[in-house]
């Protein structure tokens, strides 16, 4: 019994990226994080980014596909908007995980910029045509600008996050 408990203890801890994804969309804490008029950052993006470029088992495609049709539903947006941003932004990802040899916070934060972008622009692409909702190119920007600025600090989160998962883990 303390062995099913343990294992399961231990799944819990490694899906929690997974489980605060979907947190996010579900709830009601939005797509972005709006203090002020031009502070908002795209934690999904970040999260997304990350886990698909660091342990792709965590976060599969289908999980991020089937997020963003969440919050797409919640937020009343037209359906694929926000799952085909996070889909791109995984396939870059993905890309920059296969392409590179050693990764480090500094080369990962740098290809996050084309994640940003080519995210953002689908979304803002999407929402300008195939919805009734005026987006400014000015709230767009500083979302991207702060979701990089941000990337560091949930980089280090994560990465801490990692070693203390793996050391529980093979303890």
């Amino acid at each position: 019994m303390a062995l099913i408990f343990k294992g399961f203890k231990e799944t819990i801890l490694r899906l929690a990226p997974l489980l605060l994804l979907i947190y996010i969309c579900i709830s009601e804490f939005h797509t972005q994080f709006y203090y002020w008029e031009i502070f908002s950052f795209n934690l999904q993006f970040i999260i997304i980014y990350y886990w698909i470029l660091r342990d792709p088992s965590i976060l599969g495609y289908g999980f991020v596909f089937l997020c963003g049709l969440t919050n797409d539903v919640v937020l009343s947006l037209p359906l694929a908007t926000s799952a085909m941003s996070y889909l791109f932004v995984s396939l870059v990802a993905a890309y920059v995980r296969n392409a590179t040899v050693r990764t480090s916070l500094f080369t990962d934060w740098f290809t996050f910029v084309v994640a940003i972008i080519i995210g953002n622009f689908l979304y803002f692409f999407l929402m300008n045509n195939f919805a009734n909702a005026n987006l400014e190119y000015s709230s767009v920007f500083y979302n991207s600008l702060f979701t990089f600025l941000f990337y560091p600090v949930f980089w280090g989160i994560f990465e801490l996050y990692k070693k203390l998962i793996f050391v529980r883990s093979n303890a």
